[in-house]
């Protein structure tokens, strides 16, 4: 009888050792395949966005335009930076353009998110959301060509309805101190659908909960939007200001095409500078080191947005 119940036992742990071994074995393979659909990506990844950065990190060091072996000056490129007077210049203009696009951007959108949000009928907030966010679809070039002829000071329709109504014309491309304006409308317009889109879910996603305790103590209006519908909206809020910028930070298209950088230098940015030394001067090696002037604005900007907000986010 001890032997039968010592073999059951002995058949017994073996069975679990298999089936430990099988299931182990599952998850490897379970494993392994994950890792093989993510191989693309990660490829993708690594070939066309990290590679690049780390090649522009080595190619900063060294003075090359192609016809000559590159030379090492070491940080020479980069101390040309700060003697630069077109780079100083398409700085402080990128600047002024990321603060007026992304204001524009986060504080128009979150009023059309609030708005439509309050719409009943169903399909009608399906029209308003397909219609914020269709010119996002369009290109930032498609965009830039038609909108400079809308803002055309001769020919555009945008003058010529203000002259309809007894108003001057308007240089907005041609005027140093209006172009940028421009181009941040122009910008925030395009990228109006996104921010929309992520206040609209985020609105839909609110805590009932929280908004009824909210009724029951007398909160309305303003005080309710901003006591208790911000403060809830805040992950969506930080994620539209972070991308946000790092969108405008980047900003080429729009001005490129509508202005060439003009008039004179006022909506020359610094992504149009490094353009330009790197792809029509030919000095890909201060052109790389402008390049890692733009990357290294964009990780500090997102760094202190997110240390600013870290006791501002509030999650549901």
């Amino acid at each position: 009888m001890t032997s039968r119940k010592s073999t059951a036992v002995a058949g017994g742990g073996i069975f679990h050792w298999l089936m430990q071994d099988t299931m182990d074995g599952l998850r490897r393979r379970r494993a392994v395949l994950g890792y093989l659909f993510l191989l693309p990506t990660l490829l993708g990844i690594f070939i066309f966005t990290a590679g690049p950065v780390f090649v522009s990190f080595g190619l900063s060091m060294f003075q090359w335009n192609i016809f000559k072996p590159p030379d090492f000056v070491g940080l020479e490129n980069f101390e040309r930076l700060l003697e630069d007077r077109r780079v100083i210049i398409g700085l402080g203009n990128t600047v002024k353009f990321t603060i007026l696009a992304v204001c524009s951007q986060v504080s128009i959108g979150l009023i059309l998110a609030l708005a439509v949000h309050r719409i009943s009928r169903v399909w009608l907030r399906y029209y308003f959301r397909t219609a914020f966010f269709l010119p996002l679809l369009m290109s930032g070039a498609s965009v830039a060509v038609f909108m400079g002829y809308i803002f055309h000071k001769e020919f555009g329709p945008l003058n010529y309805y203000l002259t309809l109504l007894g108003l001057p014309q308007i240089p907005w491309l041609t005027n140093s101190d209006l172009v940028m304006i421009s181009i941040a409308i122009i910008s925030a317009w395009r990228n109006l659908g996104f921010t929309f889109l992520i206040f609209l879910g985020g609105l839909s996603n609110l805590s009932q909960e929280v908004l009824d305790a909210a009724d029951v103590d007398g909160a309305q209006g303003l005080r309710r939007l901003w006591s208790v519908v911000i403060p809830l909206l805040s992950p969506q809020i930080l994620f539209a200001t972070v991308t946000g910028v790092i969108g405008a930070l980047q900003v080429f298209d729009e001005p490129y095409i509508m202005t060439r950088g003009g008039p004179g230098n006022a909506s020359r940015t610094l992504v149009m500078v490094m353009y330009e030394h790197a792809f029509k001067d030919i000095e890909f090696g201060y052109g790389s080191a402008i390049a890692i002037v733009v990357f290294l604005m964009i990780l500090v900007m997102s760094i202190v947005q997110m240390w600013l907000w870290r006791n501002r986010v509030f999650y549901q």
